[in-house]
């Protein structure tokens, strides 16, 4: 009688192919996520880089007034953006107001993140009170009007730089907060949170050491989505004239000056509003590609070094 012996597992083909696995949704989502961040990366550069560098290139002073060129339209006597009703260059302008607008938006989500993450981690993590207390900030703050409330508060003390920069941040640390709390409540009733009070650790030395750092990169996320709202609300308020005042050309009233022009100087508005669409399209796309992106696993972490590790001693 004769035995038959079934070949080993990894001898035996699989019954998954290659585009199977192409078309699986895990596989789907981890290649539009490598979509997003080129797009959203190339986006977004393509307006920081030249804001960022506005000073270094051969542009004139978005001050400098000649009647005789006003509303030249794009692309003439060397003016790519064309000109505006006194004769500026409108990219010079366009340039050297994204930085007062991106100025008060890294700084406002800078302020708003660390604000939210303080907040949120002590109210999730020390509960009682704190939690109590932190969440009728919330809620509270959540049911008032963003944009009046800015209204109201840039009209009482005044649209400078840093009132409008601490007031967009006001503004935004309750979605921080409110993400930060979430996460850490999901963390504190980890293990090695027991292990850690175990060990005799502190409250305050268990959230700094261990808590925190499990939850930056989530919160991190949410802080980048929100430099795209930060400059829409910026450039909303100067619209408005609630923005920081002349000199400084912002996005928001280079616009507003030529709405009257719009009919027969489409240039004045349309330009400058593609440059902010641009801005908040690379940010969004970016944030969401970097939150959907697939976790690398340690199994295909350890395979890669061990392929490294086989290449070197092959060599």
């Amino acid at each position: 009688m004769t035995t038959v012996i079934d070949p080993p597992a990894q001898e035996r083909p699989s019954a998954v192919t290659t585009r199977d696995i192409a078309r699986a949704g895990a596989t789907r989502r981890a290649r539009d996520s490598r979509v997003k961040i080129w797009v959203g990366t190339v986006c977004a550069l393509a307006v920081i880089m030249p804001v960022a560098l506005a000073q270094l290139l051969p542009l004139p002073s978005p001050d400098a007034t000649d009647l005789a060129q006003r509303r030249l339209p794009p692309l003439t006597d060397g003016h790519l953006f064309g000109t505006d009703q006194l004769g500026r260059d409108l990219l010079s302008r366009v340039l050297y107001g994204g930085q007062v607008s991106l100025t008060i938006g890294i700084l406002a989500v800078v302020v708003s993140g660390l604000i939210g993450l303080c907040l949120g981690a002590l109210a999730g993590y020390l509960g009682g009170w704190t939690d109590t207390v932190v969440s009728r900030l919330l809620e509270a703050q959540l049911s008032l009007p963003l944009l009046m409330m800015l209204l109201l508060v840039v009209a009482l003390f005044g649209p400078s730089i840093p009132v409008i920069t601490f007031v967009i941040a006001i503004a935004q640390w309750p979605e921080i907060a409110r993400l930060t709390r979430s996460l850490v409540l999901v963390e504190r009733e980890k293990p090695y949170v027991a292990a850690s009070r175990v060990l005799g650790l502190g409250r305050t030395a268990i959230l700094l050491r261990h808590v925190i750092p499990n939850i930056i990169k989530q919160a991190s996320l949410v802080v980048l989505l929100l430099l795209a709202q930060a400059v829409l609300l910026e450039s909303a308020l100067s619209y408005l004239g609630a923005g920081p005042q002349r000199p400084f050309a912002t996005w928001g009233r280079i616009i507003s000056d030529g709405q009257d022009y719009i009919t027969t100087s489409w240039w004045l508005v349309t330009l400058p509003g593609l440059v902010i669409v641009l801005l908040v399209i690379g940010v969004n796309l970016l944030g969401d590609g970097l939150r959907d992106r697939p976790a690398r696993s340690p199994g295909k972490r350890r395979g890669l070094l061990h392929r490294f590790s086989l290449r070197k001693e092959e060599v």
